[in-house]
């Protein structure tokens, strides 16, 4: 009987484990040494005669990430800033200068610089350009008969207009400027055009619940008059009052012949002592027009100004109507109605 071949059968052995390396022991990490600049200076020296030996045509040696060029900054702006430098030397600017002389107003002042159409000692000005007060100020001729062609309208303002925009559902007064409410009696050569109702402005408030003299214009010389910060123009009124020291709904309300219950202290007070928005007003002329009426001549004109002024004495104002401002009547224009400021007049 014949063995069969025995099936030879090898187990791998396992490679036998070696013992594992010994670790350089952790060092704590810690701030880094700073190295020191001759260092520093030695090892770039170094490195770059190496270089230049390898490359004799001279190529630059090129730099570490770290050593690379700084990008440039832009460049700055070394212009002078004209208002800061004009403050320092005492001038103003150019815009202010011009209203102050009377030439126009700062807006169109502006309008006017942009143009082209103003000269500073002969050279065309700049926008913003700071100027001393003997400074030579020249308007070319298209300035001025631009200005010539600007209006200025005297109306009646009726009861229940606004002065300026619309409000509150109010119209403006501006509404008024149109061919078929123009005084037949105005005096003006002037001939109603559309452009005269373009940038109208009013030069000085009048309350919804005042009539009277109100001024609208498209000169910005006339405004800065009127309602400019030195300006000093009278504004006369008419105001019906009644005697109401607690109040115009309380007890006591004296509508007939106020005067002679009104104390003359009062009325004194009206005169000069009073304040409104926490600021004291100017001296102003108050006096009996007749029993129920008095008259005011002011030359400020704060926000409803007469109203809060007659409240602070116990009066209560029933009716106001301006009827001069300047040297300007309102004279016979009747209610609703305008006319152009004549050539001739002046505030």
């Amino acid at each position: 009987m014949t063995d069969k071949p025995k099936t030879l059968q090898l187990k791998a052995k396992a490679p036998a484990e070696r013992p594992a390396a010994p670790r350089a022991p952790v060092r704590p990490r810690g701030p880094a040494r700073a190295r020191p600049l001759s260092e520093v200076k030695a090892e770039r020296a170094a490195r770059e005669a190496a270089w230049a030996a390898q490359n004799p045509q001279g190529d630059t040696a090129p730099r570490r990430p770290s050593e690379a060029p700084r990008p440039s900054r832009p460049p700055r702006d070394t212009r002078p800033d004209l208002a800061r430098v004009g403050n320092v030397r005492g001038e103003i600017r150019l815009n202010k200068r011009m209203a102050e002389l009377g030439l126009c107003s700062r807006r169109e002042a502006d309008e006017w610089i942009a143009r082209g159409w103003v000269l500073v000692n002969g050279q065309p000005a700049v926008m913003g350009q700071p100027v001393p007060p003997d400074a030579q100020v020249e308007v070319l001729p298209q300035a001025r008969h631009q200005q010539a062609g600007q209006v200025t309208i005297l109306l009646h303002k009726p009861v229940g207009y606004v002065s300026g925009l619309p409000e509150d559902g109010h119209e403006s007064a501006a509404v008024l400027i149109k061919p078929q409410s123009h005084w037949r009696d105005d005096r003006s050569d002037r001939r109603f055009e559309a452009v005269h109702t373009r940038g109208l402005a009013p030069a000085g408030r009048l309350d919804i619940d005042s009539t009277g003299l109100l001024v609208l214009t498209q000169d910005g010389r006339v405004a800065r008059t009127l309602i400019g910060e030195d300006s000093g123009v009278e504004k006369e009124y008419l105001v019906r009052v009644h005697w109401a020291p607690n109040g115009p709904k309380g007890a006591g309300v004296v509508t007939q012949d106020v005067q002679a219950v009104f104390p003359a202290e009062r009325l004194a007070l009206l005169r000069h002592g009073l304040s409104l928005d926490d600021q004291p007003l100017k001296p102003a002329q108050v006096d009996w027009q007749n029993p129920e009426q008095l008259r005011f001549v002011l030359r400020e004109g704060k926000k409803r100004q007469i109203r809060r002024m007659c409240e602070q004495v116990g009066l209560h104002v029933v009716g106001l109507k301006r009827i001069r401002i300047g040297r300007v009547m309102l004279g016979n224009l009747p209610v609703g109605q305008w006319r152009y400021l004549g050539g001739d007049e002046r505030f």
